[in-house]
């Protein structure tokens, strides 16, 4: 069993989408061939269904709509700005920008018609639960994208039917552990894409202080941090050589998930391709793993 496990992170979703557009141009195969299950949260979500949708998209199709349509999701009216007061007391930005982008790009097609096991996390606010959402049930791939990237500051929760969902990072911004879990064979190979870490240091003086008010967005970017490490290390001692994390230190772009300026989507790219050239050896490892496919397996051509 080949899994795909692609992190969220709002616009530097740019990242494991050029990623795996090296992937998919060195192995020569798309994505929904070489993995069996592909999980994504938030913008990992949107990339799993962007790229296992019926008519797949490729994987560098989908990073030219992070740099072409980014800046329109991550877009605030002169009137939001102050409504919100940035954010403060109600959602940073209209959803119409994200929905606008996902109608376009995934139309109609539904999670039962995904080429390859298919993996979305969002959290249920009304019954106070995780949700996965998989290939059996019946909803499309918009809602499912929608509800797993609706962050909360950012964006308001997703209301479809009677639930009220937001982002799947609130649980596992990292959905490669979930991922591991829903396989009931050997696992092949699990490839994990991260969207980049965090560096930005929150001093003791700094933070001492804080109250709600500070803490509100900051303590969403320590939560996700510290979650997305702790599953790095528990699939590294299970699994070993079998697991490939694919990683970045933001040393040069911004660690925001909305800052889509012109300078920072450029920024984003160099970081990917910074990625690729340090870890090339790694990367053509993996397309070696996945390219070995056993007569018969799912997701094979």
């Amino acid at each position: 069993m080949r899994v795909l496990a692609i992190d969220g992170g709002g616009i530097r979703g740019l990242i494991p989408a050029l990623v795996l557009a090296e992937i998919e141009s060195r192995s020569g195969r798309p994505v929904a061939q070489l993995f069996d299950l592909v999980a994504g949260t938030s913008t990992g979500a949107i990339i799993a269904c962007a790229l296992t949708k019926p008519e797949p998209m490729t994987a560098a199709q989908a990073a030219a709509i992070y740099e072409q349509e980014g800046p329109e999701v991550f877009h605030r009216s002169l009137l939001k700005t102050i409504t919100s007061l940035g954010g403060y007391i109600d959602e940073r930005y209209d959803s119409r920008g994200l929905l606008d982008s996902l109608n376009r790009h995934l139309g109609d097609a539904r999670l039962g018609q995904s080429t390859v096991e298919l993996l979305i996390t969002t959290y249920d606010l009304q019954a106070r639960q995780a949700l996965v959402l998989r290939r059996s049930d019946d909803m499309s791939m918009v809602d499912a994208a929608h509800a797993s990237s609706a962050a909360p500051t950012y964006f308001e929760p997703a209301h479809i039917g009677d639930r009220t969902l937001v982002d799947g990072g609130v649980f596992a911004i990292n959905p490669a552990m979930l991922a591991y879990a829903e396989v009931t064979t050997e696992v092949d190979v699990l490839a994990s894409l991260g969207t980049g870490e965090h560096t930005k240091p929150l001093p003791f003086d700094e933070v001492k202080n804080w109250g709600q008010l500070q803490w509100a967005r900051p303590i969403l970017d320590v939560v996700f941090d510290g979650s997305a490490d702790a599953v790095d290390t528990q699939l590294s001692a299970l699994l070993a050589d079998r697991y490939v994390r694919l990683q970045t230190r933001l040393d040069e772009a911004s660690d925001a998930l909305d800052d889509a300026s012109p300078e920072n989507l450029a920024a984003l790219r160099r970081e990917a391709e910074q990625l690729i050239a340090d870890r090339s050896t790694d990367i053509d490892r993996l397309c070696d793993l996945l390219t070995v496919i056993p007569p018969g397996t799912p997701g094979s051509p």
